[in-house]
């Protein structure tokens, strides 16, 4: 499903990538540009595309509507707006279909005082009203720093009253007329505010056609930065001005924004242009360069310009589905709670023991002050856990921002870290083997805790070796994709193997540099608790992982609807839990990774290791490097 404003180029890299994947294709274009996808249809009968592999449905939104709720489809790709966005979110919450959507933007543009300022006015040209701005990545925020803003601002204008605004045919004109009166109304709408509010307004002495939904190239400076201009995606030719001091400054700026799809940074000293191209949160940067796309290289967003990328390898990855998915198992069934009892006298459980929630390094008390109670698979009294609440996640979320050391840790580090981890969990196997077996009636604990031992020497292994890639694009240049952690990733972990299933979900996650706000299992968290004593003694740095116990369906819920958590991943079984974390989800369009009503057998290695978990722990960022021009 795709917009009006680049109909053969979004058909084409929804498309392509889908049939050379194997899969067939239903295609819906925008209402407005549907002769495009009709004569693709036609080149498809003359190149003997079998009749059904590609099948074009033209329509307004209610045949959008109906392609989105279908149970026959297995994978929806959507480029549009984000509130659109959103409702796809919640509709296909809990289905089962792969979604990636490529959402709105506010990209910054940003100009350091070494720039070659003329080159970077023709960037900027490209970059804002190029389709009269109607473009998802357009950079409509202009941040130029303080030392050359007024030189800069003023070849802005000086190059604005060049523009020539007329028909699109006409090949001497820049500008052309916006999709329809409605997007022009809106526009202007948004630029009166700016005035409204003090901004200062300006556009090129030059006169539009009579006839059709014409809108000026516009500049607004003066605004501030939580305006509507500033925030809000304006989708036409109206470029927002601002000032900067220090590269620092530039980046925090830049980032103040929901969106996270697009970034020009324009610096005659490599050396700067690659230290802030990586610190701003959008999946692609181009450094003295604007508006470059490539089949090998990969296009998508960070934050609420949506998950999922088109092109690259990382793209191809969008349509396919591991073999190994067809192999997991129906989720294991927690058994019947027996008749409790207290422990025995010579049981090592005897002594009454609370365990606590671990936050920034610490063991917490729940903010509450409620517990509850675990007993064995013999119904014997074991220990009280504290009842983890939303003000519990609300601290562990902060601790793990606090914690962004980890995430700028080299590889190397965390490695070094996770191995240490494994060492000290091995010193204390005949413990924890004996824990599981006491929550869970288990004859392979010992089992389980040497497979979990393995399992973070695994990921201690992939920590330094999942190395981005070197595209070669039609440029001179080159285009670096970086795979960058995701951020704090909330995890509620699955009932079966409490030790393994924990290990297998958290190790990746830390290996990759996220930081994590994890959920145990709720039947049997004890497994997990008593890691704190490992994590303290390995030097893992306080609230890199943060361990909150509870109901797994409230903190679940708290979770999803956080707005500083950028993932969600639940694979302990429950269906209805998963639709309503994807559903929940949709508010921030955090990325999410559930198991719905199936299992995993973490054991096997095909199912639980593997590139496919580091893709769900990393995002890919493109970084466009020119050089020699």
């Amino acid at each position: 499903i795709v917009p009006w404003n680049f109909p053969l180029l979004m058909l084409a890299w929804k498309i392509a990538p889908a049939l050379a994947a194997g899969n067939t294709v239903v295609f819906k274009p925008a209402e407005f540009t549907s002769l495009t996808a009709l004569l693709f249809a036609e080149i498809c009968q003359q190149a003997g595309v079998p009749a059904g592999v590609v099948n074009i449905v033209t329509g307004d939104g209610r045949v959008g509507e109906a392609i989105v709720n279908h149970p026959g489809i297995d994978k929806l790709a959507f480029t549009g707006s984000t509130e659109v966005g959103r409702i796809i979110r919640k509709a296909t919450a809990g289905s089962g279909k792969k979604l990636s959507l490529e959402l709105g933007g506010k990209s910054p543009f940003i100009v350091f005082d070494d720039a070659d300022l003329d080159a970077a006015v023709e960037g900027l040209v490209d970059s804002i009203w190029f389709n009269q701005g109607q473009v998802c990545c357009a950079g409509s925020r202009l941040l130029v720093q303080e030392s050359v803003y007024d030189r800069f601002i003023a070849k802005v204008k000086a190059r604005m009253q060049n523009l020539r605004v007329g028909s699109p045919l006409d090949k001497s004109n820049d500008i052309g007329a916006l999709v329809d009166p409605v997007q022009q109304q809106r526009i202007h709408g948004l630029v009166e505010a700016a005035r409204a509010e003090g901004c200062e307004i300006w556009q090129p002495a030059c006169e539009a056609p009579q006839a059709g939904s014409w809108y000026l190239p516009t500049l607004i400076t003066g605004a501030s930065t939580s305006a509507a201009v500033a925030q809000t995606e304006i989708f036409g030719p109206v470029l927002v001005a601002m000032s900067f001091r220090t590269p620092g400054e530039a980046v925090q700026l830049a980032n103040n924004t929901v969106y996270g799809l697009a970034a020009c940074v324009w610096s005659e000293s490599i050396s700067l242009a690659l230290d802030v191209a990586p610190q701003i949160k959008a999946g692609v940067v181009w450094i003295n360069t604007a508006n470059q796309f490539d089949a090998a290289c990969g296009f998508g967003g960070y934050k609420e310009s949506g998950f999922g990328r088109e092109g690259g390898k990382e793209g191809m990855y969008e349509y396919l589905t591991a073999l190994s998915e067809d192999a997991r198992p129906s989720a294991p069934v927690v058994a019947a709670k027996v008749a409790a009892k207290p422990a025995a006298g010579d049981s090592p459980f005897a002594v009454d023991r609370t365990a606590k929630l671990y936050i920034g390094g610490k063991q917490a008390r729940p903010d509450g002050a409620y517990s509850r109670a675990i007993h064995g698979a013999d119904g014997s009294f074991l220990a009280d856990i504290g009842e983890g609440s939303r003000k519990d996640i609300r601290n562990a979320v902060e601790a793990a921002h606090k914690a962004a050391g980890w995430s700028k840790a080299t590889a190397h580090n965390r490695a070094q870290v996770l191995y240490y981890i494994a060492e000290n969990l091995a010193i204390r196997a005949d413990e924890f083997a004996q824990r599981i077996a006491a929550q869970t009636g288990s004859k392979d604990a010992a089992r389980e805790v040497q497979a979990s031992i393995e399992r973070l020497f695994y990921w201690a292994a992939w920590a330094d070796k999942y190395d981005g890639l070197a595209h070669q694009p039609p440029m001179h240049g080159v285009t670096v994709a970086l795979n960058e952690p995701v951020g704090v990733i909330g995890i509620v972990c699955p009932n079966e193997n409490p030790l393994l299933g924990f290990i297998s979900l958290v190790a990746p996650a830390l290996a990759m540099g996220n930081r994590v706000v994890a959920v145990p299992s709720e039947a049997h968290p004890l497994s997990s608790t008593d890691l704190y004593q490992v994590l303290d003694t390995s030097d893992l740095p306080g609230g890199a992982l943060n361990i909150v116990t509870g109901s797994a369906d409230e903190l679940a819920r708290t979770l999803a609807t956080h707005g500083d958590i950028d993932a969600v991943w639940r694979h302990d079984g429950s269906a209805e839990g998963c639709a309503e974390v994807e559903r929940l989800s949709s508010e921030t369009l955090k990325r999410t990774w559930v198991g719905g009503a199936k299992g995993r057998d973490w054991f096997d290695a095909k199912q639980a290791c593997g590139r496919a978990v580091l893709q769900h722990a990393t995002q890919v960022k493109n970084i466009w490097i020119p050089y020699g021009v």
